[in-house]
């Protein structure tokens, strides 16, 4: 059902969240140096409280807020939970290495205002919410991006923005459009305008929206910051950036799918078929050479893409969409945060073949690592392959059962480059072959991450269960 309830209770993650960035800025103006970790716990804090208010939340019957501007779904919720955990995570992976910087404060207020954003893009029902959804989660990862104000630094950052901003701006453009067209922004009427206004008009929008959307997700066509500006980032907002925001980009775009564009008489879902086969091709393509180990993470997360687009296909095609977009994303957050963990615990390892003789020297380390890497392959029990069976089986139900296979096909391929990475860890010997220092906290994090991914997979049919439920409308 739907109302017009306006309390700001409904929104209490996120008010959380910007509560703690706004007060965090506030405290570390007056904090001394080596007491700025208060402002980390107090992040810890108000996302740990943000998870347990969205669990709550997650058994109220389906509504929207302020309107019908932000949906109170299962889809709003899941993602709730899944992006506020993983802050959590990359909050723990940068606590340590940020002690006593002189800019502690500002990582952790704009690390909290991005995930803000994805949460905004995650529960947005109307197009400008998603608007100012999109703008909050991506200025500051802008800055998170050149955080260390070093060359790579430097450019990961300006490669980030320029191509945010283009997008940004075309989806601006294409927001704009679909407002000269349906004369609304809310989706359920924009729903009923859209499939009486003009096609050519509707197309033009949607194509400029959904490159704004595809962006913060790091597919294709939107995918030329992804590899730049992940090596050139600190490994801390590498993971965050290939991580956070395409949580919220891909319900958004979920939801789009489902709502808006459901009877708008265009080919998306051809579309979409298009976009995925683009980005799992390219992104496997493309990795299959890198000796740079989050180069390499950087374009996994593209290919992973391609096969988290699969659900959205066939939104509104069949019931195994939603579920599967959702297990598959909760999945992928444990799963590639896992890894980046390992690059976070060895921060003097760069290549792959710095990673040789791993299995004498950190043995529990490379388990971590193995379990991850062929984790995002898809291999049992790990929670991405119950992902990917879910998205498959998504996409054969919804009539695209060539797309099944083109995914299937890319994830042998992918193999390959994740072998050569696992493989010199287990020799010794030759070039290499010295981790240097390790982080017992990220470590502990990788260890954590790890587990995850198998028990989540263990217990994926239960989880899947939990994530069956309308959309709001």
């Amino acid at each position: 059902m739907t109302g017009t309830n306006e309390n700001p209770l409904d929104l209490l993650p996120e008010v959380l969240l910007a509560a703690s960035a706004v007060i965090g800025l506030l405290l570390g103006a007056w904090l001394p140096r080596r007491r700025q970790w208060l402002i980390g716990a107090l992040a810890v804090a108000a996302c740990t409280a943000g998870v347990v208010a969205a669990a709550i939340a997650a058994a109220n019957p389906v509504e929207t807020a302020f309107g019908e501007s932000f949906a109170l779904d299962t889809l709003t919720a899941t993602s709730r939970i899944v992006i506020l955990g993983a802050t959590l995570l990359v909050l723990a992976l940068a606590m340590p290495r940020l002690h006593a910087h002189s800019r502690e404060t500002e990582f952790y207020v704009l690390l909290q205002l991005a995930s803000a954003g994805a949460l905004m893009m995650a529960g947005a029902q109307d197009l400008l919410l998603l608007a100012a959804g999109y703008l909050l989660a991506s200025v500051p990862a802008y800055a998170l991006a050149g955080f260390r104000k070093d060359g790579p630094g430097t450019e990961a950052a300006l490669k980030y923005y320029a191509v945010g901003a283009l997008l940004g701006v075309l989806m601006l453009a294409g927001i704009t459009v679909l407002l000269a067209a349906g004369r609304v922004t809310a989706y359920p009427l924009l729903r009923t305008e859209l499939a009486e206004a003009p096609t050519g008009l509707v197309a033009a929008g949607t194509l400029a929206l959904l490159a704004g959307v595809l962006f913060k997700a790091g597919g294709v066509p939107g995918h030329f910051w992804v590899p730049d500006a992940v090596q050139g980032s600190p490994a801390p907002v590498a993971a965050f950036l290939t991580t956070i925001p395409k949580i919220g980009a891909l319900a958004a775009f979920y939801r789009l799918a489902a709502v808006p564009l459901a009877d708008a008489g265009l080919p998306w879902a051809d579309l979409v078929t298009v976009l995925s086969v683009a980005s799992m091709t390219l992104g496997n393509l493309a990795a299959f050479f890198q000796q740079d180990v989050k180069r390499l993470l950087a374009y996994s997360t593209i290919s992973q893409v391609g096969y988290l687009l699969l659900p959205v296909a066939v939104a509104g095609r069949t019931d195994l969409g939603q579920e599967a977009l959702l297990y598959y994303l909760t999945a992928y957050a444990v799963t590639n945060l896992g890894a980046f963990a390992v690059v976070c615990a060895l921060p003097d390892a760069h290549t792959i073949d710095d990673y040789r003789g791993l299995a004498r020297t950190h043995p529990a380390l490379l388990a971590s690592l193995v379990v991850c890497l062929l984790g995002l392959v898809g291999t049992p029990p790990t929670a991405v392959f119950f992902g990917k069976l879910e998205a498959f089986s998504a996409a054969f139900d919804g009539g695209y059962a060539w797309l099944a296979v083109v995914a299937a096909v890319n994830t042998v391929a992918s193999l390959f480059y994740y072998l050569r990475w696992i493989a010199p860890a287990f020799l010794t010997g030759g070039p290499g072959g010295d981790p240097g220092t390790t982080s017992r906290s990220a470590a502990a994090v990788a260890y954590g991450a790890a587990t995850g991914s198998v028990v989540l997979g263990l217990l994926g049919g239960f989880v899947l269960d939990m994530l069956d439920g309308p959309l709001a409308r």
